[in-house]
């Protein structure tokens, strides 16, 4: 069944989200960027010790991201590529940095960037010990599939991809509407680092991606939590043997559409569904 029956909240079939790196200065303008037009943003931070994971003030580095309702996330403690070094030091690279933004921020971290795009399959089974579920490679398919290797999420694209806006207008129109059961919802996922839009002196290219995507009642904005943590819910329905009735075993509301026709199963609940 794959996601074919699966609607993101709200019964929408779209939904965007966006990673940044490192935790720079320049994430303070693009926060007001993405806040502006409704969008929200997984921010990859490095750093082990507490209140010490960005390269600005720890007062303005609280105030900026969780309270504006995005993510942070693990980028490792040194930025090291955990490809290259020994397990030891991916583990303390991981475990360190998470602990430093769960005492700071006051959450649970979950998700993860690999630090210059660097991962192994030992590394992806070491992530698993330390409570990673969730962590995005430098991989651009150009798509708008839901990830199902979620330690090895790609993305649709960079935002220095010379597509970018092409490739938002086909997002947005809904792609290829075909037979129900093939119509699989879209997840548009962009990524980069804010200090670029210093470096390449293009903010405007940004402000005019952000506002053309942004406050669009068809579109489901989330981070990359909130997208795995729903769609994880989805993966837990329990299925009855004649598929008419679905069980809700998770905390999250679920939208599905069965056969073409729209149902919430609500959290913990058992609903009957029909052709």
């Amino acid at each position: 069944m794959s996601y074919a029956f699966m609607r993101f909240p709200g019964d929408k079939e779209l939904a965007f989200t966006l990673s940044y790196d490192d935790g720079v200065p320049a994430d303070k303008r693009l926060v007001e960027m993405f806040n502006r037009y409704g969008l929200k943003a997984t921010f990859n931070l490095n750093g082990a010790e507490v209140d010490q994971v960005a390269r600005f003030p720890i007062e303005e580095v609280k105030a900026l991201y969780l309270p504006n309702g995005h993510e942070v996330a693990v980028h490792g403690a040194y930025h090291y590529s955990l490809g290259e070094v020994p397990d030891g030091m991916v583990l303390r690279e991981v475990l360190d940095n998470r602990r430093a933004l769960e005492n700071t921020f006051g959450v649970i971290v979950k998700g993860m960037a690999y630090a210059n795009g660097s991962v192994s399959d030992k590394v992806v089974e070491l992530l698993k010990d330390c409570g990673i579920d969730y962590a995005r490679t430098v991989e651009s398919t150009e798509k708008f599939e839901i990830p199902t290797n979620w330690l090895r999420m790609p993305a649709t694209c960079h935002h220095k991809n010379p597509r970018l806006m092409e490739l938002a207008e086909t997002f947005l129109k809904g792609g290829n509407k075909r037979h129900f059961f093939y119509h699989k919802p879209l997840l548009f996922y962009v990524w980069g680092h804010s200090y670029e839009f210093d470096n390449d002196n293009n903010w405007e290219m940004m402000e005019e991606f952000c506002k053309y995507i942004g406050g669009r009642e068809e579109v489901w904005y989330a981070t990359n939590g909130e997208i795995y943590e729903y769609v994880k819910a989805y993966d837990s329905l329990i299925w009855s043997a004649d598929g008419l009735t679905v069980k809700n075993p998770t905390c999250i509301d679920v939208y599905i559409h069965f056969f073409g026709k729209p149902f919430v199963v609500p959290a913990g609940k058992t609903i009957k569904v029909e052709k």
